[in-house]
């Protein structure tokens, strides 16, 4: 299903797109039925998490990705941290 970034930052507000952003690393790990992927993006501090139910590809260091995110807060033993809910990624 293809899906339209325009159409969606319209719809919600706090969407952010970013094209050709550069990877840094890419993880992924097993919890529960689903994959949970952490991606760093250069020149960024803030990690860009997304989950599958399947596995995602790998991405490697120095891939440029389109992204679609917002920013989201975790909080981990009494600590607040953020990082970025990615809701669609297209490899550019």
């Amino acid at each position: 299903m293809q899906t339209d970034p325009d159409k969606m930052i319209k719809k919600h507000s706090q969407l952010t797109q970013s094209d050709h952003q550069k990877v840094l690393s890419h993880t992924q790990r097993e919890k529960d039925d689903w994959f949970i992927n952490s991606l760093m993006i250069e020149g960024c501090d803030v990690p860009f998490k997304f989950k599958r139910q399947q596995q995602y590809k790998t991405l490697s260091k120095g891939q440029r990705v389109n992204l679609t995110y917002y920013p989201e807060k975790d909080v981990v033993a009494g600590l607040e941290f953020e990082y970025m809910k990615v809701v669609r990624i297209k490899v550019s």
